[in-house]
């Protein structure tokens, strides 16, 4: 499938599930503004290397997605390197654990902030330009969590349920205008994090990393594998093509059946 002469930008795609996304855009010849933080001569070589190994312009930008004006000023900058943006993947997301009662105040706002509020205001920064050309694909990356729930992960389960209702609401407005409004609800993926977890609780259980990645961290997952980013990646090519222009207001499970019980 070719997305040969579109733009897409996509949060957080320095690292994990976002930058598996951007590669595989750019692998089908979308144009990619990438977001995120992390080393800033490892992000250059990123960007470079989209550019070299796929032939696509390939920009950076810094924006912080819990500050509304740095997403407006992204999404700006993207218009302004690509002509257009197309494509918005939003993926950046971040995630803290406890109690609803020891919940960290700080932590609840920033969580919201980063994983529901930015969707918003990206959606809203490139939707006239979206309109204008009566064609966009915006594709969230929301969480099985945003179906399903878990305890310890209040902040985190309500955002994501959060980005299926906006997913809804923003697909319902654009319905007659060859826009699109998906959310991808993955299960659990083997991003960098969650390998570090795996270390931990290895380490904290005594228990050999093979059993806590059954026992622990995939026991809610029944295919017992993790869910590849490449498959997230393959998913998001497919939405953003003609072939699934009439595929609007989903929520697509990516979860080895969890949210099938």
């Amino acid at each position: 499938m070719s997305l040969k002469g579109k733009a897409a930008i996509v949060t957080g795609s320095t690292s994990g599930i976002g930058q598996g996304i951007a590669e595989a855009l750019a692998a089908a010849g979308a144009d990619i503004m990438l977001n995120g933080f992390g080393d800033a001569a490892a992000i250059e070589a990123q960007r470079s290397a989209l550019e070299r190994d796929h032939g696509v312009k390939a920009a950076y930008s810094a924006a912080d997605m819990s500050k509304p004006d740095q997403i407006k000023a992204m999404v700006a900058d993207a218009e302004k390197a690509f002509g257009k943006v197309d494509i918005l993947v939003n993926n950046a997301g971040i995630q803290t654990v406890a109690a609803i009662e020891e919940f960290p105040d700080d932590r609840w706002e920033l969580i919201q902030a980063i994983n529901l509020s930015s969707n918003f205001y990206a959606i809203k920064a490139a939707m006239p330009g979206m309109k204008a050309r009566n064609w966009g694909r915006i594709v969230n990356i929301a969480s099985a969590h945003g179906l399903v729930a878990s305890p310890y992960k209040v902040a985190y389960v309500a955002a994501k349920h959060g980005v299926v209702g906006l997913t809804k609401v923003v697909a319902l407005e654009t319905a007659e205008m060859n826009i699109t409004c998906n959310a991808i609800c993955p299960g659990f993926v083997k991003t960098p994090l969650v390998e570090g977890q795996i270390g931990d609780q290895a380490k904290a259980n005594n228990m050999s990393e093979e059993q806590v990645v059954k026992d622990v961290i995939l026991a809610s997952q029944p295919s017992k594998r993790f869910v590849g980013i490449d498959e997230l990646g393959a998913l998001t090519v497919f939405l953003c093509g003609e072939q699934a222009s009439s595929i609007t207001g989903t929520s697509l499970s990516v979860d080895g059946g969890w949210t099938a019980r």
